[in-house]
C-alpha cells in the first residue's frame, strides 16, 4: 500500500505543479491579451494618422497645382501683355513711316 500511496502523493503534486502552472500561464495569457489590445489600439491610431496625412498630401499635391496654373496664367498674361505693347509700339512706327511718306 505504500506504493500506491507513494504514487498517490506523486499524482497529487503533479497536480499541483500544473496547476500552478496553469495559473501562471492564464496571467501571462492575460498580460499578453492586454498588450494586444495596446498594440492593436497603437496601430489604429497610426493607420488614421497615416490617412489624415495622406489626405494632406492630396490637398497640398491640389494646391501647389492650382499655384502652378496661377503662376502659368500670370506669366502667361505678363506675355500677352508684353507682346500688345510690342504691338503698339510697331504701329506708332508704322504711322510714323506713313507720316514722313506724306
Amino acid at each position: 500500500m505504500a506504493s500506491v500511496a507513494d504514487q498517490l502523493g506523486r499524482v497529487v503534486e503533479n497536480t499541483r505543479k500544473l496547476l500552478d502552472l496553469c495559473v501562471s500561464l492564464q496571467e501571462e495569457n492575460d498580460m499578453l491579451k492586454l498588450e494586444l489590445q495596446s498594440l492593436q489600439v497603437a496601430l489604429e491610431t497610426s493607420v488614421d494618422k497615416n490617412k489624415q496625412l495622406e489626405e494632406k498630401l492630396k490637398a497640398l499635391a491640389v494646391a501647389r497645382s492650382l499655384e502652378e496654373v496661377e503662376a502659368d496664367n500670370a506669366g502667361i498674361n505678363e506675355k500677352i501683355l508684353d507682346t500688345k505693347q510690342k504691338i503698339n509700339d510697331f504701329v506708332r512706327e508704322i504711322d510714323k513711316c506713313i507720316e514722313l511718306l506724306r
